[in-house]
């Protein structure tokens, strides 16, 4: 069995390696080589035309801005539902639980066309009707600004920041306010004075995890920035390699190299954050417990505000796309527009050959690249959990690095390997890419599982003569049935809706959906958008249900033998 554990390390340090360490490589050499016919071949000459750009100081406003913007309304959104919903009696506490978790099976893309068909100024449904009722003649609303990047955003990324907040906030020894109300301060003042000091940690590094997703989000740039003509880094990278003649790679890689830099560095000071929190532990005894916050008349109309947020996370988009895909053009809803309505654009996406195809592409790179990326995670968390060893240490550090790389970035890495090799323009590299990318999405819930499950199975089984995947298959595994479930209906859904690797390396045959549903959006095509967008939706939601089911049963029948 120790045999077998010493060659398992070196070998998932190999795979796990190529996968996240080999793009990083590629790029850099990418970054100084004449072309992609041209590789290695050594120039300076991609970064001094990057960086002096006219135009590239403004994009790095540009993305400083919309980072720091979208940071900043996630993480206070974050902070106001964690603490309604861990430190008051606010009725309905069910509502934070879905705020928290439905949101991220909504694609980010779809999310931001949602937005676009509100509150685009020439047809937007919530300005054609204030156009209508007040006789305007100009829209109110504009969503092609950089206000209108950093609301979506802030939104998108608010289950992140609440996910990093509400353990915090909900671990906090209250009686520490308590002294502070005791000494005659307000709920306020004890707010600010006392409950947010203490969660400062938490605060930042929620602030920073989300600063770093935004940097790496392509959906809101591309769908609401660039119709706009806000660019920021990931959709000036998209320019290069998407607009022109002919893509320069070469000069994308020296782009993506800033935004490289920026993440890894904000991801490093992520982990100094949350590595120094133990300085702020404030539960030391068994005599704690938290306690209310009576919001008395308060109650109900701050539950009013968490029902509205609700309603515009999760079940506006949805609908906005549903009826925008039954409807002939864009139009306020009225006796009118229900009448009008027929399933034509459902049955063009139907029988669209490219859509078909995305949504062949799409389900195989969702089941079959979850499994292996599972399986993957199974091994890597199993080394990373029992084995104890540097070499372990060094897998572990290995396998979460890719969390803080830009799809756009990587992907373009990724087209500097696979252009060389037979896997150019397939299937297989997006499955490879994917797998790469979301690698963390999988381990994470794994060796949470992993944790859980004693040493002693183990050593029971090895006195037994089992060896260690003998054990893992017959003992481990099915213990880890919860966390298994967990890790593929993550991956799966990541798959499903992915954007920014695949716009780098999808090709014609190779199409995805969420690569289809851009082009329909420069197109203009609403209609079809969003009937194609409701399949997507649709498309993931059973992929859950059925991994749920048949975890369910497993883990029946594990507990019946």
């Amino acid at each position: 069995m120790l045999n077998t554990r010493t060659a398992l390390t070196p070998s998932l340090i190999a795979i796990v390696g190529f996968l996240t360490v080999c793009p990083v490589v590629m790029l850099v050499f990418g970054s100084f080589s004449e072309g992609i016919g041209a590789f290695g071949t050594f120039t300076l000459e991609k970064y001094i035309q990057s960086y002096t750009d006219p135009e590239f100081a403004n994009i790095i406003v540009n993305t400083v801005i919309f980072t720091i913007g979208s940071a900043f309304v996630a993480t206070l959104l974050a902070l106001f539902l964690a603490y309604l919903n861990t430190r008051t009696n606010i009725p309905f506490k069910f509502v934070f639980r879905i705020i928290s978790i439905i949101p991220m099976m909504i694609p980010h893309i779809l999310f931001s066309v949602s937005w676009v068909l509100l509150l685009n100024p020439s047809n937007g449904l919530i300005n054609l009707f204030l156009r209508q009722i007040f006789s305007l003649e100009n829209s109110p609303f504009n969503i092609y600004t950089l206000e209108g990047m950093i609301l979506v955003e802030g939104l998108l990324d608010l289950p992140i920041a609440y996910l990093i907040l509400a353990p915090a906030m909900a671990a906090f020894d209250v009686s520490l306010e308590e002294s502070s109300k005791v000494s005659g301060a307000s709920n306020l003042r004890t707010l600010t004075r006392v409950t947010l000091p203490v969660l400062r940690p938490a605060i930042l590094a929620s602030f920073i995890l989300v600063i770093v997703r935004s940097l790496a989000s392509f959906a809101v740039p591309s769908i609401i920035g660039m119709p706009g003509r806000i660019y920021v880094l990931a959709t000036h990278i998209y320019r290069i390699i998407a607009t022109g003649f002919a893509a320069d790679f070469g000069m994308a890689a020296a782009v993506g190299m800033s935004a490289l830099a920026a993440s890894i560095t904000l991801i490093y000071l992520y982990r100094y954050l949350t590595s120094e929190s133990e300085k702020y532990v404030t539960i030391s005894s068994r005599g704690y417990r938290p306690a209310l916050v009576e919001l008395k008349n308060a109650k109900y109309p701050l539950f009013g505000i968490v029902a509205i947020l609700s309603l515009v996370l999760i079940v506006l988009p949805v609908l906005v796309l549903f009826y925008t895909s039954l409807v002939p053009y864009s139009m306020v809803p009225s006796a009118k527009a229900f009448s009008m309505m027929n399933w034509k654009h459902w049955l063009e996406v139907l029988k669209d050959p490219i859509s078909l195809l995305s949504l062949k592409n799409s389900v195989f790179l969702g089941i079959v690249g979850a499994s292996l990326g599972v399986i993957l995670s199974i091994f890597v968390s199993y080394v990373i959990v029992k084995v104890r060893t540097p070499a372990a240490g060094v897998l572990e550090s290995l396998s979460f690095l890719s969390f803080s790389f830009p799809g756009i970035v990587i992907g373009i890495g990724f087209m500097w390997f696979f252009v060389r090799t037979p896997l150019y323009a397939t299937i297989w590299s997006l499955l490879i890419g994917y797998i790469a990318t979301y690698l963390p999405y999988g381990i994470r819930p794994l060796t949470s599982a992993f944790v859980q499950i004693h040493s002693h199975l183990e050593e029971s089984s090895r006195v037994c003569g089992g060896g260690t995947l003998y054990t893992l298959r017959r003992i481990i595994i099915p213990l880890l049935i919860p966390g298994v479930v967990s890790g593929w209906i993550l991956m799966a859904t990541m798959f499903v809706r992915e954007l920014t690797l695949s716009v780098v390396l999808s090709r014609p045959g190779t199409e995805v959906l969420a690569v289809q549903i851009l082009h329909f959006a420069e197109d203009g095509l609403w209609g079809k958008l969003s009937a194609l967008g409701i399949m997507m939706i649709f498309i993931s939601s059973t992929l859950v249900v059925i991994a749920s089911l048949i975890g369910t049963k497993l883990t029946k029948m594990e507990e019946d033998s």
